[in-house]
């Protein structure tokens, strides 16, 4: 290979490890946030204006999701502290998931499949969020947004395989 090959290559690479660290980084952080919800909700209630007593009795909308399901998650955690427990194995899910793509992230040319079954994955997100949520009584808007988690993690997915294609094996 000569110089110029090797230069495009050294770009390519540093593409790919960009795109997988990006999502590596937001698959760690979103795990992370699965840990501490009921206090993210108190905060993103607070952040919409929602007093820390306030019901979801007489609410609309957004406020009545939000504050139905912190009132959900309080009472929960109140009384059966243990349900958290599947949010901890939820968090940890999203962690491990990620360390599936340093192998892609440190050799991009060698581990194509990985970024394969990565954007099929994020291809699933969106049937299960219309169908479970469905089910489990979601709204739809909330639906569209968990949707959107999977449209935003193919996004690197395909850029990092696009790119990790053109190396040399």
């Amino acid at each position: 290979m000569n110089g110029g090959g090797r230069d495009e290559a050294t770009r390519l690479r540093r593409r790919v490890r960009f795109w997988l660290g990006l999502f590596i980084a937001g698959l760690v952080l979103s795990g992370l946030t699965a840990f501490p919800l009921l206090a993210e909700l108190n905060l993103l209630c607070a952040l919409v204006g929602l007093r820390p007593d306030a019901t979801a009795t007489g609410h609309t909308g957004l406020a009545h999701w939000l504050l139905l399901v912190r009132e959900g998650l309080a009472n929960t955690y109140a009384r059966y502290p243990f349900i958290g427990y599947g949010t901890d194995w939820l968090a940890f899910g999203h962690i491990v998931i990620a360390l599936f793509f340093v192998a892609p992230w440190r050799e991009p040319g060698r581990h194509l499949p990985v970024l394969r079954m990565g954007l099929v994955a994020c291809a699933l997100v969106i049937p299960l969020a219309l169908i479970a949520g469905e089910v489990r009584g979601i709204p739809p808007y909330w639906r569209l947004l968990d949707c959107a988690f999977g449209v935003a993690g193919a996004v690197p997915l395909w850029i990092a395989l696009r790119q990790a294609q053109r190396l040399p094996a």
